[in-house]
């Protein structure tokens, strides 16, 4: 008897899911590439998450510490 294996290929994010860039979350905030670079060196900024070489911020951590830094 021959099991076959049921492999699914990953789907692609959705553009709600998907994790944002440097780049998206300066578009987002309004400020330079760089300033999230020190606010993050100084532990300041939204948190974000290293994948390998590439940094990645959940959107909604992002609108939460956006919320945060409001009230």
């Amino acid at each position: 008897m021959r099991v076959q294996k049921h492999t699914e290929e990953p789907q692609p994010l959705s553009t709600c899911d998907r994790l944002w860039t440097i780049d998206d979350v300066s578009a987002f905030l309004g400020v330079p590439v760089q300033t999230l670079y020190q606010w993050r060196h100084r532990s300041e900024g939204p948190p974000g998450v290293r994948l390998g070489k590439h940094l990645r911020f959940d959107p909604a951590q992002v609108r939460a510490w956006v919320a945060s830094k409001v009230a």
